[in-house]
């Protein structure tokens, strides 16, 4: 049976401002109120119900790359710009697919940004 991805986790330096930068740029709601220190992230609204798919693709280096889906793609990646981030790919087509393009926060995850 397959089991679905139903939790992600966002590590870096700046745990807080890493909480502003996701919290400004997709609107995500989050608490902090435990005694680990552990920053909870809500669900997300309109997703699929069954959790989310993935795929595994080569590169020249090992990451992690988590794909939110945004009504503009190029405000999101100017607005990703401003919040101290920056844009590494521009949107492009997916052949027989979606629109995409990717930021990276400003600690340098790297992030992929799928137009709704």
């Amino acid at each position: 049976m397959t089991r679905p991805v139903v939790h992600f986790e966002i590590q870096g330096r700046d745990p807080k401002r890493l909480r502003d930068f996701y919290q400004a740029l997709f609107g995500w709601q989050m608490r902090d109120d435990n005694p680990m220190n552990y920053i909870f992230i809500e669900h997300g609204i309109g997703g699929p119900p069954e959790g989310i798919g993935g795929g595994i693709a080569p590169s020249d280096a090992p990451r992690v790359l988590l794909y939110v889906q945004v009504l503009d793609l190029h405000e999101t990646l100017r607005r990703a710009q401003e919040l101290g981030g920056k844009a590494v790919m521009q949107p492009i087509d997916v052949p027989n697919g979606a629109t995409i393009a990717q930021a990276e926060d400003p600690e340098g995850n790297r992030i992929g940004l799928i137009k709704q």
